[in-house]
């Protein structure tokens, strides 16, 4: 097989497709019978393939008295099917996308160790989540920043410059506390556990994944992309949420 019949094949040729016409290109006008002794195909795989051929627009046939010609188009047309191919691919994406993220779906479930890749993973977080929408968190924000505070405090400010809906239940501490009285400044709206809660991981709930952030040693992330666990995680919160005053 040689380079234009596997570029042929890779546009969306079939072989046999692929290697008749490249032979009705160098043949010209001609008849099936010699198209199947260049090709080395059988006669009746060649009628078969010059059919595809000619719905796709890469080949005519003539009727010259009592004897039919075929002849390959002009190679230009390969331009015009692939244009056409990818019209099609996007008219079909938003459909594409919707079975994407349908319900039901697979799950996806990465882990991440470090404070790097800790920190790596919440801005990835934050580049998906889009204007207005939900970014949940349940967490010991003393805990939570104590692995870099100059990153977290950074990372809250460009929380709040993306103006989300930002809920926050936290742990008793001063760090809490201090996000409480400025709320309207950071873009959140804030509840503290009573005192007697104490947290080891933090939780960070996006209509696309949850983040479970463990703050102690060792320090990692588990990312989860389910709808359904997605939802339950937003349910829960919304008890608790209403349960605090």
């Amino acid at each position: 097989m040689n380079n234009l019949q596997k570029n042929l094949i890779e546009m969306g040729l079939s072989e046999n497709e692929a290697t008749v016409y490249l032979n009705a290109l160098s043949l010209g006008k001609t008849t099936i019978l010699k198209i199947s002794k260049a090709s080395e195909i059988k006669r009746t795989t060649v009628y078969s393939a010059v059919e595809s051929l000619k719905q796709m627009g890469l080949m005519k046939i003539e009727q010259i008295g009592w004897k039919t010609f075929y002849s390959a188009e002009n190679p230009d047309k390969l331009e015009r099917i692939i244009e056409n191919k990818k019209q099609k691919l996007q008219e079909s994406l938003p459909d594409l996308k919707t079975l994407y993220s349908a319900e039901g779906g697979s799950s996806l479930i990465k882990y991440y160790e470090g404070v790097e890749a800790i920190k790596n993973i919440h801005l990835d977080l934050l580049d998906e989540v889009k204007f207005g929408e939900d970014y949940w968190v349940i967490s010991d924000s003393a805990k939570w920043m104590s692995e870099d505070q100059k990153f977290f405090e950074k990372f809250v400010e460009k929380r709040a410059n993306k103006k989300l809906n930002n809920r926050l239940l936290l742990q008793d501490s001063e760090i809490a506390r201090k996000y409480k009285q400025n709320e309207t400044i950071y873009n959140m709206q804030i509840k503290i556990f009573p005192q007697e809660i104490q947290l080891s991981a933090s939780i960070t709930i996006t209509p696309y994944k949850i983040l479970i952030h463990q703050t102690t040693p060792p320090v990692m992330v588990m990312a989860i992309e389910n709808k359904n666990i997605i939802r339950l995680q937003k349910e829960l919160f919304n008890f608790m949420w209403n349960s605090i005053k």
